[in-house]
């Protein structure tokens, strides 16, 4: 089909235009292939040698551009090209695969087994070659794998970045899969580090390059900083490309506040953020144990307290002055470490600190700890994520600046990111552990609770992502692609990019990344999941989609969670975070009612009526209060008259002090498959049948440890097209 058949379809007077238009259509989209098309120097460089060597050599294309448009197209491409044939399939009527590479034997006269056709497309250029007996060789532009990713990127992008064009990106996803063509086959891990991780992060690369250049005018003595643990690899890329100085600083939230502390406020602000906390972890923290701490932690079982409920008690408990004594030390060490790591750094006029972000809590803490010992370096953050609300306590002089601002993408969309950006930071991470202290300016670190296997993960996808970061350059030089020349359209295209990662990670993703850990990184040896589906499933029987959405870590990543229920519960929760999920739509719609029966402990029994609800997927949903004092050990659940047939995806309770304070517990625990009763119900997997009306759930009621309980039931009815609100009485 010619590209004049094509725009014979164009919706004219929608545009206010009519036929006598089409030729400047077909104008306008010709001008704009000779803009954007680039020459493959591989696929040149072959061409031009075969030719060299004697052969006959020609272009054979599947396309809507006639062949004197296509030479133009060549030639533009690369002046002088010269071919010795040249077959466009709109001037034949037909494609390769069906009778063109016949049409190119006949016209040639040629020997179809002395020919060789390089082409991307599988179908036709290496199937339809075949078919005619000439040799092809397949050269892919991208493998399905990465395909599929930049399908997801768009979806992303154009749902997290609204009001920018999708399609223009200055090259950047050319330059991936080019990246990708050239590389040796590897493991997924290093392909992931390669064709994602490494995109982003020489991105923001680029814009910390461009932070740095901008503060270093006449008079400036300017000192760049990446803070470790999670600017292990931002350190390695920019060696790979720069090769300038610059320093890997070994500095983390919990050294930097209690050093800058110069009063209780700073450590109750660390505490106040930590989970769970002993007393051997505070001792480590802050190098004492009053013995009115550690009476406070006698009082909790195993001698573990929440750590907002420490960050309360604590100043009623020591002496501030124990707190900035111990703080003037750390200081003086940290500043010794400094003056050692940081080339020059008693004659800096400025420090970049380069970090995955987020609030500049380091930074500004950094920035007490100067101000007290007399320092008059200028502070600049530069980040890849920001949380640019964070930034208005900045002190004056100082600055700092995200790569993902609140320009790029939302601050809704932001924290979204950020809930579950731990995925990232232990990808970016060194293999050490996190940094306690300084002696002899030197780093102490704290013991590293992470698995080798994990560690060794890490490592190679870093691998991979430097590899991108060593070849990106020299490919789009080649190719004359500028991916970063606008850096706020490269900030746009890296934040999709992450948020796919992150978001909407494919199976073979979250098979690869799945088993991740997260250290707390806070005095703390705990690790935490990265995923957990069982939890995710709990949290929407028991809470609804939109809680489950807001649920606190663990999981660290949530989102993961998700998407190991379903691609499309990942990509629910993504609309959620976008602020893009209708509440109407997805949350829950009372549809009707339903008794069930409760047995008590003394062998009586009574019969009560509960709301049965819809949520916006489909499934049914049944909470279930019941208080210490009805002192029931069975409820009794006619599943039957709700569904003959049906999904039972789980049942769960939460406990509370009274009912809202229980249905609005995160603390949901599932009810073994194996402990339900099912009478006349036939059971295999999730999937139930009622042999009659009466068939019944039968759920056994455990000790109570709070005032009130609250049984939730969540199934998915495969007998009725779909239960409308208040159809069952």
């Amino acid at each position: 089909m010619h590209i004049a058949e094509i725009y014979s379809y164009f919706p004219f007077k929608l545009f206010g235009l009519d036929r006598r238009n089409l030729d400047d259509l077909v104008a306008a989209e010709f001008a704009a292939e000779l803009e954007l098309c680039r020459i493959n120097p591989e696929m040149l460089q072959q061409y031009l040698d075969m030719k060299q060597t004697g052969h006959r050599t020609g272009f054979i294309s599947d396309t809507y551009w006639d062949s004197a448009q296509l030479a133009r197209l060549l030639r533009a491409c690369h002046p002088g090209l010269a071919w010795d044939f040249l077959y466009a399939s709109c001037d034949h009527g037909s494609s390769k695969s069906e009778a063109l590479f016949a049409r190119y034997i006949t016209d040639q006269g040629v020997d179809p087994a002395a020919s060789f056709h390089v082409g991307d497309n599988e179908s036709a250029d290496i199937k339809g070659a075949r078919r005619h007996g000439i040799r092809p060789r397949y050269y892919p532009q991208a493998s399905a794998s990465l395909a599929s990713k930049l399908q997801r990127e768009t979806a992303m992008f154009e749902l997290l970045c609204q009001g920018r064009p999708s399609r223009l990106d200055h090259g950047a996803r050319t330059l991936r899969r080019m990246v990708a063509v050239r590389s040796a086959e590897k493991s997924p891990a290093f392909q992931l580090g390669m064709t994602v991780l490494g995109p982003v992060m020489t991105a923001f690369d680029t814009f910390v390059a461009a932070r740095y250049e901008a503060l270093a005018r006449p008079g400036r003595r300017v000192a760049l900083g990446f803070l470790g643990r999670d600017g292990f690899l931002s350190h390695r890329i920019w060696q790979e490309r720069h090769g300038t100085i610059s320093a890997y600083v070994e500095i983390n939230r919990r050294v930097s506040l209690i050093g800058s502390a110069n009063s209780m406020e700073p450590l109750c602000d660390l505490l106040g953020k930590v989970l769970k906390i002993d007393a051997p972890t505070l001792r480590d923290m802050i190098k004492i144990l009053p013995p009115e701490v550690a009476a406070f932690f006698a009082n909790y079982p195993d001698g573990i307290a929440p750590g907002n409920e420490l960050a309360e008690a604590l100043p009623d408990l020591m002496d501030a002055g124990e707190i900035t004594e111990l703080a003037a030390g750390l200081r003086a060490r940290l500043l010794a470490y400094l003056r050692h790591t940081i080339p020059g750094f008693d004659h800096c006029t400025d420090l970049v600190l380069a970090d995955l972000g987020y609030s500049g809590s380091v930074q500004k803490a950094l920035r007490r700890i100067f101000d007290q010992e007399g320092i008059n370096i200028r502070l600049h953050g530069a980040y890849l994520i920001s949380l640019d609300d964070a930034f208005d306590d900045i002190a004056e002089g100082d600055t700092a600046e995200g790569f993902i601002s609140d320009l790029v993408v939302t601050p809704h969309v932001k924290r979204m990111l950020i809930r579950n950006v731990a995925l990232l930071e232990q990808i970016c991470c060194s293999a050490e552990g996190s940094v306690r202290d300084y002696q002899d300016e030197a780093v102490l670190r704290e013991i590293n609770p992470r698995p080798t296997e994990q560690i060794a993960l890490a490592a190679e996808i870093q691998s991979g992502a430097l590899a991108f970061a060593a070849a990106a350059d020299k490919i789009a030089s080649e190719y004359k692609l500028l991916p970063y020349a606008a850096l706020d359209v490269a900030a746009s295209w890296s934040a999709a990019t992450l948020a796919r990662l992150l978001l909407l990670p494919d199976d073979d993703e979250i098979a690869l990344l799945g088993g991740l850990k997260h250290d707390v990184n806070l005095g703390t040896h705990a690790l935490a999941p990265l995923l957990d589906g069982g939890f995710v499933r709990n949290q929407l029987t028991a809470r609804g989609l939109s809680a489950a959405c807001t649920s606190a870590a663990p999981p660290m990543w949530l989102a993961g969670s998700f998407a190991g229920l379903s691609p499309s519960y990942s990509y629910l929760y993504t609309l959620f975070g976008a602020n893009r999920l209708p509440a109407d739509v997805f949350e829950e719609a009372a549809c009707g009612a339903l008794q069930i029966g409760l047995f008590q402990t003394d062998g009586g029994a009574s019969m009560e009526t509960v709301t049965v609800h819809r949520t916006g997927l489909g499934e049914l949903r049944l909470r279930i209060p019941l208080s210490r004092t009805m002192a029931v050990a069975t409820i009794a659940v006619p599943l039957a008259k709700l569904a003959r047939e049906g999904l039972l995806h789980g049942v769960t309770v939460q406990s509370g002090d009274g009912v809202r304070d229980a249905v609005e517990s995160q603390e949901v625990t599932g009810i073994a498959a194996d402990s339900l009763v099912h009478a006349g119900l036939q059971r295999n997997g999730l999937y139930y049948c009622a042999e009659n009306d009466d068939g019944c759930l039968l759920i056994p009621v455990g000790p109570m440890t709070r005032d009130v309980a609250v049984y939730s039931i969540a199934l998915t009815s495969l007998s009725h097209a779909r239960i409308l609100a208040t159809a069952l009485e």
